[in-house]
């Protein structure tokens, strides 16, 4: 997955620590594991599934592949075209997505338990013999190069290719994984199911349940569903490192205000450091308004309407990064005050009142973020796929509260690297020279 860990990890941290919460471990007769929550309340079951690879995974010259092939699953399967797959799937009143990213594609399905049988019967003929009609793949074609148009006129889009391009060069991680107009237009059928091939398999796939299911049923399940996926998709891209040197790009663009990104190297979340790291991140530009970036860019000196930074852990490389947009002849100062934020908390670490408002904060904000069985599901697998134990929900507070303001002082002097800031500004900006 791009494990972003404001996005996907953000609901990882926010998992809430009761002890109520009885994560099993379970086998499946042929081998293949899972993660279950029972909850037998409300016959309902939510099932989600994760194959690592995601669009890192396209292969040279077929950039979009994955990302187009994803879209296209539920668009028909075995004896059934489009229409009849959608019908299917309503009349046992289940629900599929299908989703990729850089680093996965990802399945989620819910059904109700009268309805299990079916709906897993359903998804294993999505899972296994897509069809990838010419129609649908026209249709769906069309849909992404509409996104493809809408983002070139985007400047936070622009922005956001940027970064990629200047932070992990022609990696994988480096291209966005939508692709582009020509390589999205020229993509055929036998790409989708050379793609899906390559994606859809049992050596790379998480998976996790929540609802009304027994360990069991669940063990069934897998093999019913899974059992029969190749054993090996393609072989999944390597580690990179992550540009290290300062600079600024600039993309001139119409408009009033101009998009600023900025990154430098991230943390593992396997890192002993990582918590006092999150910390470290809310206080620079995390969610709230008392931030760093917030109160210096906005409060005091009025640069910007919002500025946030955080914390990325991909599978095979790790950034730290803010935005914040602000009008052209104020891009050089933001700038500027950036590079003093990072210097400052660099040398002197945070204070006391910043480091206890960023504790209650991450360890009382959860129980909002904590909506069902879906959401169970869902970090039970990124918590398979980062090596967390099962008993993490229970101690997840307790490691935030023992970080110490030592701590933080200490990884902010190791992970602040203002020397090595890198720019990216897409609009009309007074001021700025581009820096290679």
């Amino acid at each position: 997955m791009m494990r972003f860990v404001w996005g996907l990890l953000a609901g990882l941290l926010a998992f809430p620590a009761l002890a109520e919460i009885k994560i099993a471990e379970v086998t499946s007769p042929g081998g293949i594991k899972a993660w279950l929550v029972e909850e037998h309340g409300i016959p309902f079951t939510a099932l989600e599934i994760r194959f690592l690879g995601g669009t890192s995974l396209d292969r040279e010259g077929k950039r979009g592949e994955v990302n187009l092939m994803t879209a296209l699953i539920e668009e028909g399967a075995g004896e059934l075209d489009s229409q009849g797959f959608a019908a299917a799937r309503d009349a046992l009143a289940a629900e599929f997505s299908f989703r990729s990213d850089l680093d996965g594609v990802g399945v989620s399905a819910r059904f109700l338990t009268e309805n299990r049988e079916a709906a897993v019967d359903l998804l294993h003929l999505a899972l296994t013999k897509p069809r990838f009609d010419a129609d649908a793949v026209e249709r769906v074609r069309g849909q992404v190069l509409a996104g493809l148009a809408s983002d070139a006129k985007d400047p936070d889009a622009i922005a956001g290719k940027l970064v990629r391009a200047q932070a992990f060069g022609d990696h994988p991680y480096g291209t966005m994984g939508d692709g582009t107009v020509e390589s999205v237009t020229a993509l055929t059928r036998e790409d989708m199911q050379a793609a899906f091939a390559g994606a859809v398999a049992r050596d790379r796939v998480y998976v996790a349940a929540a609802g009304d299911i027994t360990a069991e049923e669940l063990g069934a399940l897998l093999d019913r569903l899974l059992g029969d996926l190749p054993a090996t998709g393609a072989a999944l891209p390597g580690r990179v490192e992550l540009n290290a040197k300062a600079g600024v790009a600039v993309e001139r663009f119409p408009g009033p205000q101009s998009s600023i990104n900025f990154f430098q190297g991230g943390i593992r979340f396997e890192d002993p450091d990582y918590f006092a790291a999150s910390i470290l991140n809310e206080v620079l530009g995390g969610s709230g308004f008392g931030s760093r970036l917030m109160d210096e860019l906005r409060e005091k000196r009025g640069l910007t309407y919002g500025a946030g930074s955080g914390i990325a852990a991909y599978d095979h490389a790790e950034i730290l990064s803010g935005r914040l947009s602000t009008a052209n002849d104020k891009v050089a100062e933001s700038i500027e005050v950036i590079k003093g934020i990072w210097a400052d908390v660099a040398a002197n670490g945070v204070t006391q009142k910043e480091l206890d408002d960023t504790k209650t904060y991450m360890t009382g904000a959860y129980p909002l973020r904590f909506d069902g069985n879906g959401t169970i599901a869902s970090i039970l697998v990124g918590m398979q796929i980062m090596g967390l134990p099962t008993d993490y929900p229970a101690t997840r507070n307790a490691r935030v509260e023992a970080v110490t303001l030592e701590d933080v002082k200490r990884v902010a002097a190791r992970l602040l690297t203002p020397e090595s800031l890198y720019f990216v500004v897409v609009g009309e900006a007074e001021g700025v020279t581009p820096q290679p």
